[in-house]
């Protein structure tokens, strides 16, 4: 706890927003890839101590967020079923499906279960022989190793009655379609500690040569936050182009190699839809043929699927940082954590959740309410 509290230091905060003041002397614009890091930028108000130069957008890295609508449909309906057991984190509970969501489900008599990790859901599987039990995999990098035990246990015990409903994917995928696009603006990345604590950072650094963005591996405390912010503007303002590590604690270039064989022994890549953004070419993970019994998109006839997003709902566009939650007309008046439109406004590491939270556009939202 000691050591966690150095890096909460106010006086560490304060010097290092001193000398990214002193070393900005442009406008530049970041993107922070992880929801975590945007919740804690916003709780302990470190984009209120940066420069005016500096302005920090918000990227993709919530996995509740884009989660795909067809998936959040496929999970409703198989949570619907019969002698089926749905499990999965709370937070995607109360994402939106195109009716209705899984918290409805529950209430209705469905059999949806709130898991803490997918070894949870084995037990439950292994309790409930008579039933179905399906956990929701869903996640970036950091969760596809325990997805992938959870598998290697379940064979290991003979289940027949567990399977993944798998949504996986990728970050280097996404930040070559964010950057690839005709409305990008970013010009530095803070990459996500915890995924290249798994992947490494190497896969990074062709994308960095190729774009010639600046990237710099980033924790979640302030000190981290603000060391990764001062490496990146260091590169931007001396012209320099690479990929650093400001999480040396945690992260090195390789990465968690264990971890690495685990994800490839059960997943291989495949194309993944991204709710609000669209298809990614080879940004998920699906199962490997030889798991394919595990799949429950395989185990269950779910029938077509329709999906209808709100066409209020500007996510994609907040989730590529091209607009900021408060500027989306329904923020904080049709849209709030009670009655979402979109899974940025309930997932614990979503813009719009934290936005709304941390009370960042609230007046501007309130101003336009009250003029309309």
């Amino acid at each position: 706890m000691q050591a966690l509290q150095e890096f909460r230091s106010a006086d560490l905060v304060h010097k290092l927003a001193a000398e990214i003041r002193r070393r900005v002397t442009h406008p530049w614009v970041l993107m922070e890839i992880c929801g975590g890091q945007t919740h804690a930028i916003l709780q302990y108000g470190l984009d209120q101590l940066l420069p005016a130069e500096i302005e920090l957008v918000h990227g993709p890295g919530c996995p509740v967020c884009v989660t795909p609508l067809e998936l959040i449909d496929k999970a409703i309906a198989i949570a619907s079923l019969p002698n089926t057991i749905l499990c999965s984190y709370g937070d995607m509970l109360r994402v939106p499906g195109s009716q209705r969501d899984l918290f409805a489900v529950r209430a209705a008599g469905g059999r949806v279960h709130v898991v803490y990790s997918p070894l949870d859901a084995v037990r439950i599987a292994q309790e409930h022989p008579d039933r179905q039990v399906v956990f929701f995999a869903i996640g970036f990098e950091t969760t596809a190793p325990p997805n992938a035990m959870s598998l290697l246990q379940a064979k290991a015990l003979g289940l027949k009655n567990f399977s993944l409903l798998v949504s996986q994917v990728r970050v280097p995928p996404a930040m070559h379609a964010i950057l690839s696009a005709p409305t990008n603006r970013v010009q530095g990345f803070l990459l996500a500690g915890h995924v290249c604590t798994i992947m490494g950072y190497w896969e990074y650094e062709p994308i960095a040569s190729q774009y010639r963005v600046p990237m710099t591996v980033t924790g979640f405390e302030p000190v981290d936050l603000l060391q990764g912010i001062l490496k990146t503007i260091e590169q931007l303002e001396e012209g320099r182009v690479g990929v650093e590590n400001a999480y040396t604690r945690a992260v090195t270039r390789d990465g968690n190699r264990a971890a690495q064989q685990i994800i490839n022994h059960v997943f291989e890549p495949c194309d993944r839809n991204w709710r609000g953004i669209g298809l990614i070419p080879q940004s998920g993970w699906g199962l490997r043929p030889e798991w394919a019994e595990f799949d429950a998109e395989k185990r269950f006839d779910l029938g077509p699927i329709k999906t209808q997003e709100s066409p209020l709902c500007i996510a994609g566009q907040i989730l590529q940082g091209i607009k900021k939650p408060h500027e989306c007309p329904a923020f904080a008046t049709q849209c709030t954590p009670q009655a979402p439109l979109g899974a940025p406004m309930v997932s614990a590491e979503g813009a719009c959740a934290a936005y709304y939270r941390y009370g960042r556009g609230l007046e501007q939202s309130n101003r336009a309410t009250s003029e309309g």
